[in-house]
């Protein structure tokens, strides 16, 4: 509500703009974590380079790049799973352990050794307040939305590329 008046009073002035379609698109911020494990019981994210992630890492500076895979799971957690099936690939190269797939994100939880399963979960993602901030040092907070993808292996990988 408060935003809103801003941006209303400093449109008359025409020193900023919303985004186009992206500004009305979403109201919320739902963010896939993909995590590996090798017993099915403990998992670890992997970290995008440009995606919401560890709740303590400030939004990145993007611009001038486009960051193509973080920005292509934006537009994958907005529909079930079976929308994108760009995912299913990337998750079938991150099971192999291709060099090429793992470079794509910030760093590489499982050290050029492939996990056995990975699972994705969705989350909603929003700011902290400032007193928020001040007492946790985190940027962001998270819900669980629920499981965007469930746990799958090579053997029981269904699509293959």
């Amino acid at each position: 509500p408060g935003i809103n008046r801003l941006m209303v009073y400093a449109d008359s002035f025409h020193i900023s703009s919303t985004y186009g379609l992206f500004a009305v698109m979403t109201t919320t911020r739902p963010e896939i974590s993909v995590e590996g494990s090798n017993d099915g019981v403990h998992w670890t994210p992997y970290t995008f380079k440009f995606k919401p992630g560890p709740l303590d890492r400030p939004p990145p500076l993007v611009a001038p790049f486009q960051p193509r895979l973080d920005w292509q799971m934006w537009f994958a957690s907005l529909a079930p799973v079976e929308s994108s099936p760009w995912f299913l690939h990337f998750v079938y190269r991150l099971l192999q352990g291709s060099p090429d797939v793992v470079r794509l994100l910030e760093n590489d939880p499982f050290q050029g050794h492939p996990p056995a399963f990975i699972r994705a979960t969705l989350y909603d993602y929003q700011f902290t307040n400032f007193a928020e901030w001040q007492s946790t040092h985190n940027w962001w907070k998270r819900k669980p939305i629920g499981e965007f993808m469930p746990a799958v292996s090579l053997k029981n990988f269904r699509v293959k590329p």
